[in-house]
């Protein structure tokens, strides 16, 4: 019975490969992300996606009906006949899941740490992707560390995928650069990305800024993109008795619930920021979720 606690206690802070590949089958029920859907909510917004990716085939002669858009205008000019682009569908689209391993994921109050569930999310992403078909890449990101994983077929695909799930982002020496910021994090995004691919953000999402909102707006406009909110309950709703303390082991902030006014600040600051990333989501035409570290991962996508 001992036993039995300590692992339950210790799936609850760190992930096992075994915990993600073992989502293989619950993530059979899932169904990929589609944009076209959301219009069917809004009635106001036409996708710009066709559901894969797409790559340019040829070039040829412009005719009645062509879309303009389309028109090749180096080949025109130097043909003097106008010609426009021929695009195939990929058979597998690009799927990119970016995932925050930052120090403010290594947190709960209650359920699991915020980085376990990211980790799940992530699988359960993955492994519905490789059942469709899909191509799986990806991103982790920590404060020290920004890497890529190029999108890869079948379970390989996912395998390798959680592999650097689990392993995260390591510590590495700066050398007195500045902290990864989300920025930096979504500049990087938008480069790998292909247009047409489908990407997961799975975030806090602290330490959002201007910057990393233009990112966000220029990767929105040639991929579909899906931004999922992890919170632990104690960051949206402290209790209204006690005194908390809060470290990040290098600072410290204690908050009494009978200083309602502070109170009533922490509650609003979680507020904001939810609220902004919703805001966010809506303006970009973004997919969005948020989950808490009570949330079964499953269900949420479901």
């Amino acid at each position: 019975m001992r036993a039995a606690r300590t692992i339950a206690a210790h799936e609850r802070v760190a992930v096992s490969l075994k915990a993600l590949v073992d989502l293989a089958q619950p993530a059979a029920l899932l169904k990929p992300y589609r944009q076209g859907k959301r219009a069917q909510q809004s009635g106001l917004y036409l996708s710009r996606f066709k559901g894969r990716g797409m790559e340019f085939e040829e070039a040829r002669i412009y005719q009645p009906g062509d879309d303009i858009r389309s028109i090749d205008w180096r080949v025109t000019a130097r043909t003097g006949r106008a010609h426009t682009k021929v695009f195939r569908e990929e058979r597998e689209r690009p799927v990119f899941i970016s995932v925050d391993h930052r120090a403010t994921m290594n947190f709960a109050t209650r359920g699991v740490f915020k980085s376990v569930l990211a980790a799940k999310l992530a699988a359960l992403l993955a492994w519905t992707a490789q059942h469709h078909g899909d191509r799986i890449g990806g991103q982790l990101f920590s404060e020290q560390l920004c890497r890529e994983l190029k999108p890869q077929s079948g379970k390989a695909g996912v395998l390798h995928f959680l592999n650097a799930c689990v392993s995260g982002c390591p510590s590495m020496a700066t050398d007195g650069k500045p902290a990864i910021t989300l920025d930096t994090v979504w500049a990087r995004l938008s480069q790998h990305a292909r247009p047409g691919s489908l990407v997961y953000i799975i975030s806090d999402f602290r330490g959002l800024n201007h910057q990393a909102e233009i990112h966000l707006a220029k990767l929105s406009q040639h991929c579909a993109v899906v931004l999922l909110f992890l919170y632990d309950p104690l960051e949206s709703q402290l209790p209204d008795k006690g005194r908390y303390r809060f470290t990040d082991a290098g600072r410290e902030v204690v908050i009494d619930a009978a200083d309602q006014q502070r109170l009533l600040a922490y509650h609003q600051r979680f507020a904001e920021r939810l609220q902004h990333v919703q805001a966010l989501a809506k303006k970009m035409n973004l997919g969005f979720m948020q989950c808490s570290t009570l949330d079964d991962p499953l269900q949420v996508l479901k």
